[in-house]
């Protein structure tokens, strides 16, 4: 096993560079997740780590050892892609042994690493049937053992649950978390689905633009993100984000002008009156109360554990969760409120998010 280490690293097509100098750091025997919508340039950021695309600049560290001059096969990696790629008129052990075997590994140890990963994935039982006799996650935990038996320093996988169905996704990214477990290999996973990440990963870097946006755990993340990006990529429902303009700050709870409605905020340091701030609220912070934000119901969506609100407030919609088994119906008005703790404020064109030590606490 081997850390993985990305510095100032840049990938151009022509005069268009589409990676603008990243710098992402991955333990030994972490699990690091790249996320962030599509275009952003996870997959290519790991398909140069796998060797698959040329660098323009920058460097890639496996180890102790610069790898920007390696082949992918001398890389020592293991890639697990979106499609299956299995040999369709092989069996599920011959495609599980089928690089070891090119690599002219005695058939006798070949049989044995790949008993040792039949047995890791559940796979056993289906060692003597081909590909077109199994279920869309037994394929995938095929492919994830062809990637197990080579016994790789690092292994990578980009966007292998996105071809299954709803439930497989949360039975196999449970599996895969649990083979990271086990196996303790560092893993980079790229992902468009940020349940995924937040789920999967020990570190997530938020990509966008070519950009990192933020670097950090699931939970720092959702709780401290960086920016108004971070903010609204991280979380399901994401943030709600609203527009307002701070309306007056000679007072010890300042307001901010949302519309037509004046909000009380917390107090905070830096904002002049007359600045555009954007207003934080994750859907699970938000409380009925008699007075605060108005908004009316457009759609309620009950899950059973918990209710989903969609509203409009002030001419944005957004989303309120609640777990009591409240009844709302379409066009109803209610009013809403948030503790102080929970609010958080962006300021700026680049929508940084103002530290919590700068808000003063009443």
């Amino acid at each position: 096993m081997a850390g993985v280490r990305v510095r100032d690293l840049r990938k151009s097509y022509g005069v268009v560079e589409v990676i603008h100098g990243i710098d992402v750091d991955t333990d030994d025997g972490e699990f690091v997740v790249l996320v962030g919508p599509s275009g952003c340039g996870k997959s290519t950021l790991l398909r140069m780590i796998a060797g698959l695309e040329e660098v323009t600049s920058g460097d890639i560290m496996i180890g102790q050892e610069r790898v920007n001059h390696l082949s992918p096969n001398e890389r020592d990696i293991a890639m697990v892609f979106q499609s299956y790629a299995l040999y369709p008129h092989k069996t599920v052990e011959e495609n599980m042994g089928f690089a070891l075997k090119l690599k002219g590994m005695d058939r006798t140890k070949v049989k044995c690493r790949v008993a040792d990963a039949a047995e890791i994935l559940g796979l056993t039982p289906y060692l003597k049937r081909h590909p077109r006799a199994l279920s869309g996650g037994q394929r995938q935990r095929v492919a994830m053992g062809r990637a197990i038996v080579r016994d790789p320093r690092v292994f990578l996988f980009d966007e292998p649950l996105s071809n299954l169905d709803a439930k497989l996704r949360v039975q196999m990214r449970t599996e895969i978390r649990a083979l990271h477990q086990r196996l303790q290999t560092t893993t980079i996973y790229v992902t468009h689905d940020q349940i995924e990440a937040m789920t999967m990963a020990d570190k997530i870097v938020v990509l966008n633009g070519g950009h990192v946006e933020q670097i950090g755990s699931p939970l720092e993340l959702y709780d401290q993100p960086r920016n108004r990006f971070v903010a609204g990529f991280i979380g399901s429902p994401s943030m709600n984000l609203l527009d307002g303009v701070l309306a007056e700050t000679g007072r010890p709870r300042p307001r901010l002008r949302i519309g037509e409605v004046d909000l009380d905020i917390p107090a905070h340091a830096g904002i002049m009156a007359g600045e555009r701030v954007t207003l934080g609220i994750r859907p699970e912070h938000l409380m009925l109360s008699e007075t605060g934000l108005p908004a009316r119901v457009r759609v309620v969506e009950p899950t059973g554990a918990e209710t989903h609100v969609i509203l409009d407030c002030q001419g944005k919609e957004m989303t309120a969760v609640f777990r009591e088994r409240h009844i709302f119906a379409p066009g109803d008005k209610i009013h809403l409120t948030v503790e102080d703790a929970q609010v958080h404020l962006f300021l700026g064109a680049a929508g940084t998010r103002l530290a919590p030590r700068q808000i003063e606490r009443d």
